[in-house]
């Protein structure tokens, strides 16, 4: 289970032309409590949008421009202030997602803000069925969900991981047959740059993604989001098995600059984590004991964090807690962290394993596959 550079709604972009006009008129009044304003965020031209509208009468309306054709959108509620519905935490039936195209959309709030019926949006048409196909994998998720949290609350830890591989298995498998399949089928489609991005996932593997992205129509491809993809698969492809590990330069909890070309000669873990990632913090023990059982045998390690700004504190604090005994750098900038940028990192846990010569030999290797490589290795 990755913690993802991309969460929540998404606002992952589907298809493409010039600007065109899109309206929403949404309906609130069976929404079953009372709603005080609707707030709709989205994207336009790469970047993240939000726009409020007050509710009268049980309806809103909202109207704007998409120069890139087709935006998925979250929609939420804020309920009046002082009831009881302002008091508690905001929950899943608080927001709705819809898939915004060119042209008049009518939302209508079935019995609760989240559940919601969408006519006129092609996309968002589209959208419902390629959802429906990922419910068995997301029931599955859930039971493995639940597990994963009362093992990690009772500390079994080696259990805990191996629930995580499982969830991270699935995840490929969905993006493979569901994703995959769909995009592959309907290129043209106004969700397939969408699915597509679901397929390509966190970890991206050129010689299978490549192929899907090169199908999807060229007016996709040469957009500033297909573009952005494009050098997402480039820099992949710098940082598959079998390429020389790019040189970096970070610095370490004490300030001082370390070169990732100084631990040439030795097998290197390059492990991106965070003091925040909680899949990060229940994989550790096993990175430690590894280490521990190699480091005299040529086996380092290389910690790279992606703590926020204004975190160095509990970033030091993790790595004592967790008994961390390696290298360790950041510069403390969250998602932007240069070496993460660099190696186009979208999610963590992730991981490089480096022979003595600088190539990449392996990546994200977790749980027993970690032990199982590094005794082939050493032994």
């Amino acid at each position: 289970m990755k913690h993802l550079l991309f969460t929540g709604a998404g606002l992952l972009l589907a298809t493409f032309s010039n600007a065109q006009q899109f309206t929403i008129k949404g309906d609130v009044s069976k929404a079953g409590e009372p709603i005080e304003w609707v707030y709709l965020t989205y994207t336009l031209n790469g970047e993240r949008k939000m726009d409020s509208v007050l509710v009268k009468e049980g309806q809103y309306n909202f109207s704007g421009q998409l120069p890139e054709g087709a935006t998925m959108s979250s929609l939420r509620a804020k309920y009046p202030a002082g009831s009881e519905s302002s008091k508690r935490r905001l929950m899943q039936r608080d927001f709705a997602t819809v898939f915004l195209y060119p042209g008049d959309i009518a939302i209508t709030s079935v019995d609760s803000f989240s559940n919601v019926t969408v006519k006129g949006s092609k996309a968002h048409d589209e959208y419902v069925k390629l959802n429906e196909q990922t419910k068995s994998f997301g029931d599955r998720r859930k039971e493995l969900y639940a597990a994963y949290t009362e093992a990690n609350k009772a500390g079994k830890k080696e259990e805990a991981a191996k629930l995580d591989a499982q969830m991270d298995a699935l995840y490929e498998e969905m993006n493979e047959k569901v994703y995959g399949s769909y995009v592959k089928a309907n290129p043209q489609s106004p969700v397939a740059f969408f699915a597509f991005q679901q397929f390509a996932g966190y970890d991206i593997k050129p010689e299978k993604v490549e192929p899907v992205f090169n199908q999807l129509p060229k007016a996709i491809r040469e957009s500033k989001s297909g573009k952005e993809w494009q050098g997402r698969i480039e820099i992949a492809k710098k940082t598959g098995v079998g390429s020389f590990a790019m040189d970096f330069t970070q610095n370490d909890t004490l300030g001082n600059p370390v070169k990732l070309s100084s631990f040439k000669g030795k097998y290197l873990l390059v492990d991106f984590w965070a003091s925040w990632c909680g899949p990060c913090r229940v994989e550790n023990p096993n990175v430690v004991v590894a280490y521990n059982k190699y480091k005299e045998k040529g086996f380092h390690v290389l910690g790279i964090s992606l703590d926020q700004p204004n975190a160095k504190e509990k970033w030091i604090k993790a790595i004592h807690d967790d008994k961390l005994a390696w290298t360790h750098v950041s510069d403390l900038q969250y998602w932007k962290n240069a070496v993460a940028v660099q190696y186009g990192i979208q999610a963590i846990p992730q991981n490089l394993l480096i022979d003595p010569q600088g190539k990449i030999i392996a990546k994200n290797l977790r749980g027993e596959d970690l032990q199982k490589k590094l005794a082939e290795l050493f032994n």
